[in-house]
């Protein structure tokens, strides 16, 4: 039994989920693919952040590496869970782990609070050349 099973979530294969790509009428229907799991965000289209184009684009197929692209918060990581159908079935699965959302600060080694000189040095550099070469350029007094 996998871990799905265990939570009580119903099993698709591919071929389920590359049904549900209908954005429009009575049969509206979307549903998508993230870290194995499948989400049927067809109430979601019109709140989505991004837009709907972009969740009717990926409807019906994989999207844990765009979702991932992107950086997805770890809010918009929650909201997910409120529509969250089920998962693939074994045979389908990739094997893709979430695992949170990205860090975009870069840190150098030792203080994290404090980054130190080689986050300005580069810049300050680049500024101090820029500076001389006006002068010799346009001969400031």
């Amino acid at each position: 039994m996998s871990e799905g099973e265990e939570k009580g979530l119903k099993t698709f294969s591919l071929e389920e989920v590359a049904e549900h790509t209908i954005a429009k009428g009575e049969d509206k229907s979307i549903w998508i693919l993230i870290h194995d799991r499948v989400y049927d965000v067809t109430k979601f289209l019109d709140d989505h952040p991004g837009g709907k184009a972009i969740m009717i684009l990926n409807a019906g197929m994989d999207s844990t590496e765009m979702f991932e692209d992107i950086g997805h918060s770890s809010d918009a990581r929650e909201i997910m869970k409120e529509y969250l159908i089920g998962e693939l079935q074994e045979a389908d699965k990739k094997g893709t782990v979430d695992t949170g959302p990205k860090s975009w600060a870069s840190t150098s080694a030792g203080n994290e609070d404090n980054p130190g000189w080689t986050q300005w040095i580069l810049p300050a550099g680049i500024a101090l050349l820029a500076a001389i070469g006006y002068r010799t350029v346009f001969g400031g007094n």
